[in-house]
């Protein structure tokens, strides 16, 4: 006769060779539903059918903070992981941008306002690259081959959803998707020069989650994430934007740290030299997580 203590021993042992030699379940296996639940999906049905492209931006505007649609400026710092191709990292590991904005804008991807970009790495400068306004310049300053302004295209277009309401402009819903697997209402933006630019708005609170716009270099898309504000403000900033051409990842933005409504000295936006360090304020700053 086996022991008591013994026979539960053996037990154990084949009940748990039987449960690990069990083929484990399809991953998260999930049949579609029949036509009649379609609605279970989600965005496979339009929600909030009542809800037009301009309400959509409206809320969207409420949710960004109060000085969202006319910030005057605003200045970013975090780093940025620039992909090769292959997906090979090569990293920014201190970038900012300072951006000054007009208050109108007929065209979403023309350059206007003020914008400087500032990228080092290893403690050596990897960009430097600015507008005024009118000119371009870098590294070496003002840019003779004034072409180079045109590729500001690929770069302007989320700035598209303040204007948005302006007069001339039109919005219209699109069907609504999945951004990052999360519902999301689209609109499409035509500006008063004929342009488009398409927005994705997360459904349960209108958080910016994606943009899409075409460009000399392809389709260009930006994925929106990672939202924080910092206390004392009720600005709510996306702390990682991917930025994608034609589907492929070229570049993912990661922003710590944020001021609004700064005012900066025209000089910034006209570098007649390259900088020997980093043009901004490294120090730690807090981040309040949404």
């Amino acid at each position: 006769m086996i022991p008591t203590c013994l026979s539960r021993h053996v037990a154990l042992i084949y009940l748990t060779t039987f449960l690990v030699a069990l083929p484990a379940p399809a991953a998260q296996a999930e049949a579609p539903p029949k036509l009649a639940e379609r609605d279970t999906m989600d965005a496979a049905v339009q929600k909030r059918p009542d809800l037009d492209g301009a309400e959509i931006i409206q809320r969207a505007h409420a949710a960004a903070g109060a000085s969202f649609v006319q910030p005057g400026s605003l200045f970013l710092s975090g780093y940025n992981i620039i992909r090769a191709p292959d997906g090979s990292e090569r990293l920014w590991d201190q970038y900012a941008m300072w951006r000054v904005f007009d208050d109108e804008k007929s065209d979403a991807h023309q350059a206007n306002g003020q914008v400087r970009i500032e990228a080092w790495s290893g403690g050596q400068l990897a960009l430097l690259l600015a507008f005024d306004g009118e000119q371009t310049y870098n590294q070496d300053g003002r840019m003779e081959d004034q072409s180079a302004n045109a590729m500001w295209s690929a770069n302007f277009g989320f700035g598209a959803i303040r204007n948005a309401l302006d007069e001339g402009w039109r919005q219209q819903r699109r069907p609504d998707d999945l951004i990052d697997g999360q519902p999301a209402y689209l609109v499409e933006l035509t500006d008063p020069a004929g342009g488009s630019t398409l927005f994705g708005f997360r459904q349960s609170d209108f958080a910016i989650l994606y943009v899409g716009f075409d460009t000399p270099r392809g389709w260009h898309e930006r994925r929106y994430s990672h939202f924080f504000t910092l206390p004392g403000t009720d600005w709510v900033q996306a702390g990682r934007v991917r930025l994608f051409y034609d589907g492929i990842k070229a570049n993912e933005a990661i922003w710590t740290f944020y001021e609004v409504g700064a005012s900066y000295a025209s000089e910034r936006f006209q570098p007649d030299a390259a900088p020997h360090a980093p043009s901004w304020d490294l120090s730690p700053k807090p981040v309040l997580v949404e």
